[in-house]
């Protein structure tokens, strides 16, 4: 079964899995098998077809990406940074800094970015330079919680509307993406300045 094959399959197979195939979906997709968009089009389809149960789907898209993305934490925090930079073909200098700086932020904002920004570079630097495990846990659970939460929300009451905009609004997920980063640092500076304004009244 060659790769286009086994992709129609799964597209075939997972919707009749419901909350289960989500699951599986989720974990192929964060973990060894890229599979675009597949769980976000079926987490949306789910939903629109059921929507009582779309709390649920999106738990367990959350559960099945978590589930992935520690398999692919453990083999990059055992393989270390030489197999990040065979991976990723930079050094990592810069990126373990921010990594370390701001553990939780690392982990969260990648994780609730919308397609088509990469996600799982980011897991396997989470795991090259160690980021706490319960960090990478909860920040993973929270990100990747609340993208299934809007896009099943999105999927029940819009339907296939809903679907139609999450294939065609690649530069809008940049966008917001950039934002999310943009807002991150903002917020950190001003923080800082603050220390520094009540340092000197001191």
């Amino acid at each position: 079964m060659g790769w286009i094959q086994f992709r129609s399959w799964l597209k075939l197979t997972l919707p009749a899995l419901g909350g289960v195939g989500l699951l599986l979906s989720a974990f192929i997709d964060s973990s060894f098998i890229p599979l675009p968009l597949v769980t976000d089009v079926l987490l949306m389809e789910l939903s629109s077809r059921h929507p009582v149960r779309m709390p649920y789907y999106a738990a367990m898209a959350a559960l099945g990406s978590l589930a992935g993305c520690i398999w692919i934490y453990w083999l990059a925090r055992k393989g270390g940074q030489a197999y990040y930079r065979k991976s990723q073909g930079h050094p990592p200098g810069r990126i373990r800094k921010l990594i370390q700086e701001y553990p939780m932020a690392s982990v969260f904002l990648p994780a609730v970015a919308p397609f088509p920004v990469p996600f799982k570079p980011f897991v396997i630097a989470q795991g090259v330079f160690q980021v706490p495990f319960a960090t990478f846990v909860i920040g993973t659970l929270l990100g990747r919680g609340s993208l299934f939460f809007i896009e099943a929300f999105l999927g029940a009451r819009y339907g296939v509307a809903a679907k139609r905009f999450l294939v065609d609004q690649k530069w809008a997920s940049i966008a917001l993406a950039v934002g999310l980063v943009l807002l991150f640092f903002l917020v950190r500076r001003l923080q800082a300045l603050r220390k520094i304004e009540y340092s000197q009244t001191d």
